[in-house]
């Protein structure tokens, strides 16, 4: 059931968009050491866009599996992973990046978290959604650069 509910998200997520030109392409962001250590953009990301994206069904969504005390205003926070408070403290902003870009090569391949700036996103794929990736260069930044914010 709960990989279902993964694969209907990721489909979902999926709809969102393209990597634009200018930004790296996903195929070339290496995750080294667990961290993407280079932007994407090489323009900052903003901690405002990031926290809309986090929570905008159609883009990132994360609220469906992360609970996030600071979006409280927000419904339907999950629990299928771990709360995102205080995820400044446990990690980097590099790895942050590796961790929002491909959770799967980052941490673990079993995540049921989706890759929201990778290729790689599995098998069947729906043929106008091949080649693109959930989110943008610039909305990762933007995710990043909140949850950079969220310290205890």
């Amino acid at each position: 059931m709960k990989r279902a509910l993964a694969a209907t998200i990721v489909a979902a997520l999926m709809s969102a968009g393209a990597a634009r030109s200018e930004d790296a392409p996903p195929q070339d962001v290496k995750i080294a050491d667990m961290a993407v250590k280079a932007s994407l953009t090489g323009t900052p990301g903003s901690p405002e866009e990031g926290a809309k994206t986090l929570a905008n069904r159609s883009l990132g969504n994360c609220l469906a599996c992360h609970a996030v005390q600071a979006l409280s205003d927000e419904q339907f926070h999950g629990n299928v992973g771990p709360p995102l408070d205080g995820v400044a403290d446990r990690w980097s902003v590099e790895q942050l990046r590796a961790i929002v870009v491909d959770s799967k090569q980052a941490l673990n391949d079993e995540s049921m978290m989706p890759g929201f700036y990778t290729l790689n996103v599995g098998k069947n794929v729906r043929k106008n959604l091949v080649g693109k990736t959930i989110l943008t260069a610039q909305q990762v930044e933007d995710v990043v650069a909140y949850l950079a914010t969220l310290k205890e």
